[in-house]
């Protein structure tokens, strides 16, 4: 098995995309990402790559600093070979993203020793139940950028995620693809959330964000459901999220608006 890389989303796309739409469901993030790379976005020395085997696509990666290392369901057989690729290359990874399995035996691969973990599991939508909560949706728009960046930084220090990145971009973008939505009881926004636009027939759900002020009234439930109502009237077949397996209370919630679970995923950063 050989890994070949490249700088060029378009080169990454033609070879990796087939592979990793095979499987959409398990491969949301990288598709996801795929999709912010070839409209422009991480454009700051991203790094991509596709495992071989016999001249078939086996696996991928996507490498957009400061994030962490972002893998597919890549075979555990082909990990060696992509640390040491990265290795040869100089290419600094401050942690590594997929499914348990693959995060771990990647991490066991690099050179740098575990710092800190997020446990994650991925849900998918089943048949979607609706929640009560006062208020209602209503699209963000560019007026609400710097609250809803600043909700999304709030969301990220919450979540304990090591990004050093602005957010601003991203939010101001998926306010123009109207991805993003609030939820305002009396007129004022009380939580957001987002859903990126069907691709393949899946749509993901995230971040989802209640201020603690706003909390134990049922927006979060409601911003959440109006998203996923958004994603499946653009014609979205499979509705997906991820949730910390360290909030016990987000899990149940989002099992109360009917997602099931899938597979478990981590975040792995190295010290």
């Amino acid at each position: 098995m050989n890994w070949t890389f490249t700088t060029d989303a378009e080169e990454y796309a033609a070879a990796a995309e087939p592979w990793l739409l095979r499987d959409p469901v398990r491969n949301t993030v990288p598709l996801t990402v795929l999709r912010g790379l070839r409209s422009g976005q991480f454009s700051e020395d991203p790094l991509m790559g596709w495992l071989t085997d016999e001249r078939a696509v086996r696996g991928a990666f996507v490498h957009t600093a400061p994030y962490p290392l972002l893998l597919g369901v890549v075979p555990l057989g082909g990990l060696p070979a992509l640390a040491a690729g990265l290795l040869e290359r100089e290419r600094s990874v401050a942690g590594v993203s997929g499914p348990l399995d693959v995060a771990e035996a990647f991490a066991q691969e690099w050179w740098r020793p575990e710092k800190d973990r997020r446990s994650e599991r991925l849900y998918r939508l089943d048949a979607l139940v609706p929640p009560f909560a006062p208020g209602r949706a209503r699209t963000a728009v560019a007026a609400d950028v710097d609250l809803a960046t600043r909700w999304f930084v709030d969301f990220q220090r919450e979540a304990d995620v090591d990004v050093e990145a602005d957010p601003t971009p991203v939010v101001s973008a998926r306010i123009n693809r109207e991805e993003l939505l609030l939820w305002e009881d009396g007129g004022r926004p009380v939580a957001l959330a987002c859903v990126s636009r069907p691709l393949a027939g899946m749509s993901r759900v995230g971040p989802v964000y209640t201020p603690p002020d706003h909390r134990r009234h049922g927006y979060g439930s409601a911003v959440t459901h109006a998203v996923t109502r958004l994603a499946l009237d653009a014609g979205a077949t499979e509705v997906l999220l991820f949730t910390d397996l360290a909030n016990p209370t987000s899990n149940s919630i989002y099992q109360g608006l009917g997602y099931r679970p899938v597979a478990d995923y981590a975040t792995i950063h190295f010290g």
